[in-house]
This record gives C-alpha cells, sequence and structure tokens, in this order.
C-alpha cells in the first residue's frame, strides 16, 4: 500500500469517525428541553405583567441587547392571546415573531416563537410565576424540536444547546434588573 493511500485511509476514517459522532451527538438535539429560573424582588403582578405585555420585551430581551438596531413591533392587543412581538434584525439576517398562546393570569404564561431567518424553528417558552420567600420565581421552559439531520448537527457542530442556555439566562436576568431598577 503507498504512502498516499495510507493517508487518504486514514483521512477517511477520521473523517468517516467525526461524522458517526457528531450523528451521535445530534440525535440528543432532536429535542431540545432548557429550564431557566430567577427569583426577582418585586410584587407578583408587575413581575407578571413585565413578561406578558409584550412592549416590555425590549426592556429584558437578550436578543436586542445583543443587537440594539433591531426593529420590533407588537401586533394584536398586547397581553393578550394572540398577542405577537415581531422582530427583524442583524441586518435582515434574524427574522421572526413571537406569540402568546395561554395565559392564566398570575401563574403562567405560554409562547411560541415562529423563527423564519436565520433557521427555522418553532420553539415554545413557558412561564411560571410562584411567591417565594426571595420574591417571586420566574421558571422559563424552553423547548424547541429539529430534525435529527442537518439541523440537529449543525446544532451540535456550532454549540447551540450551550449559547441558548447562556442565551436565557441572559434574558432572565434582564427581566430581573427590569423590574428590580423599576422599584
Amino acid at each position: 500500500m503507498s504512502k498516499k493511500m495510507i493517508i487518504v485511509s486514514v483521512i477517511g476514517v477520521a473523517l468517516v469517525t467525526f461524522i458517526g459522532f457528531g450523528l451521535y451527538k445530534a440525535s440528543g438535539l432532536k429535542s431540545i428541553q432548557i429550564v431557566t429560573i430567577v427569583n426577582v424582588k418585586g410584587s407578583k403582578q408587575e413581575v407578571f405583567d413585565m413578561v406578558k405585555y409584550l412592549a416590555n420585551f425590549p426592556k429584558w430581551s437578550p436578543f436586542l441587547a445583543e443587537d440594539p438596531a433591531q426593529k420590533y413591533e407588537v401586533k394584536g392587543t398586547d397581553g393578550t392571546v394572540g398577542a405577537q412581538y415581531h422582530w427583524d434584525g442583524n441586518g435582515g439576517k434574524d427574522l421572526g415573531f413571537q406569540e402568546i398562546k395561554k395565559i392564566d393570569d398570575g401563574k403562567f404564561i405560554g409562547m411560541q416563537c415562529d423563527i423564519q431567518k436565520p433557521f427555522v424553528a418553532k420553539p415554545t417558552f413557558d412561564y411560571y410565576f410562584t411567591e417565594t420567600a426571595d420574591g417571586i420565581e420566574v421558571k422559563q421552559d424552553f423547548k424547541v424540536e429539529s430534525a435529527i439531520f442537518p439541523d440537529a448537527f449543525f446544532m451540535w457542530l456550532g454549540g447551540a444547546k450551550a449559547g441558548m442556555e447562556k442565551m436565557n439566562q441572559t434574558g432572565l436576568d434582564l427581566l430581573k434588573k427590569a423590574v428590580e431598577n423599576k422599584n
């Protein structure tokens, strides 16, 4: 076997191993759930309204903090089921909207996103509000489904879950700051 054949064989085995490992890891990203919690010092109604009224989202949006030039608009009757927060950011590279799907006053807000760019996805954000000794606990339950290939593979390759975890935590930290600095 020539030296060239050995090199090509080693590269081929390495490539097949990398792709196989990537597909294995990507299978774990077919469904992602991230639960993030923050305690906010403020009244339950203040905290609940900061999430319920989409016009407040720019005060705690991690995406707007990252892209201050982002354009956004609230459509529908704000604070009610069916209200939508539309965004267009990063020079047209980020596009989509989130919609309030369910409200249980003071306890729960369910939202679904419709992301069109930079990828297509329909994640959900469920918010639970509980009074505790430390203030109001806000629990964000984020879920997204993806096809096993190619979306999940590229999500694994780009470290998407870790990025989503960081972004979700930043959003809740900004929510805390928005409420607490208001008081």
